[in-house]
């Protein structure tokens, strides 16, 4: 059943994590403990976790002597094909001494819109699960082109939600919660809980924001929250230094709720590649 409400995640059966390349890349490489921690925490009180986890382009820039993201694609790719063995290796040894084992799972957008691809994506995560492994799911940057990428990882995570029929999906940040425009701005407050369904025209929540090291910004995980919870999947946005308080129920973050009654249970319908009744040029001003 999904979560209705925070306190209902510590006893979710199913649990989708997103991480963002800032919070785990550069001199935030070392968040990677912090983020294991608190999630061995909760696969030890036998919650299936699902981590979606971007970083992989941003981990290899180093070793490709690069400073700033790549704009070209065939760097991109070089550097998500360097990144990514570097990455998962780092959560592996960060793993290990909760005797977890983590498997990668690699998807581009056409493995999602391709129902054989879909069903296999499935069944296989499913397998996983079944076998107590932690997947490890990214955009599969060395394969995908401009044209089919799923643009950010948030919307990568709302969708592995809805495959999985997880019971809520953690959004993680830098910040502790969204606002109702740019935290910097005066006048801006902290948004608690938004209903399914809430009308969100007078909210501010900022352009998409490209950064050095990844893309997403709070636009993007809005997106990504209504789509998840169209689909009646509860979703909470918070800091990733607050990862094992969201785990374990408590009252931060801003709180999405899921559809009560979804068209499909989250994993038995095709999935929906449209966020929500908010039109897109209104996530961002």
């Amino acid at each position: 059943m999904s979560a209705a409400e925070r306190r209902d995640i510590p006893g979710s059966r199913r649990v989708v994590v997103k991480v963002g390349s800032s919070s785990i890349s550069g001199d935030n490489a070392p968040r990677i403990q912090s983020i294991v921690e608190a999630l061995a925490a909760a696969h030890a009180r036998g919650t299936e976790i699902v981590l979606v986890s971007s970083g992989a382009i941003a981990t290899g820039m180093p070793f490709l002597s690069l400073e700033e993201r790549p704009s070209d694609l065939a760097t991109q790719q070089a550097a998500a094909a360097v990144g990514q063995n570097v990455l998962i290796y780092r959560y592996q040894e960060a793993l290990r001494p909760f005797r977890v084992v983590a498997g990668q799972v690699l998807l581009t957008a056409g493995d999602l819109e391709n129902p054989t691809h879909r069903s296999n994506a499935r069944r296989a995560m499913e397998r996983l699960l079944g076998l107590r492994i932690l997947p490890i799911v990214n955009e599969n940057d060395t394969v995908a082109t401009h044209e089919i990428r799923f643009g950010d990882n948030d919307r990568l995570a709302a969708l592995v939600a809805q495959l999985i029929g997880a019971d809520a999906l953690v959004l993680l940040s830098d910040i502790e919660a969204l606002y109702t425009r740019p935290p910097q701005e005066p006048g801006a407050r902290p948004i608690h809980r938004i209903a399914y369904g809430e009308d969100l025209h007078g909210f501010e929540f900022g352009s998409v924001v490209v950064n050095s090291v990844g893309t997403g910004g709070a636009a993007t995980k809005v997106s990504a929250a209504r789509l998840a919870a169209a689909s009646g999947v509860g979703v909470l946005v918070t800091s990733a230094d607050l990862v094992g308080r969201a785990l374990a129920g408590d009252e931060i973050g801003t709180w999405f709720a899921p559809n009560p009654e979804p068209a499909w249970p989250a994993g038995t319908g095709p999935l929906r590649t449209v966020s929500s009744s908010l039109p897109a040029d209104k996530l961002a001003t």
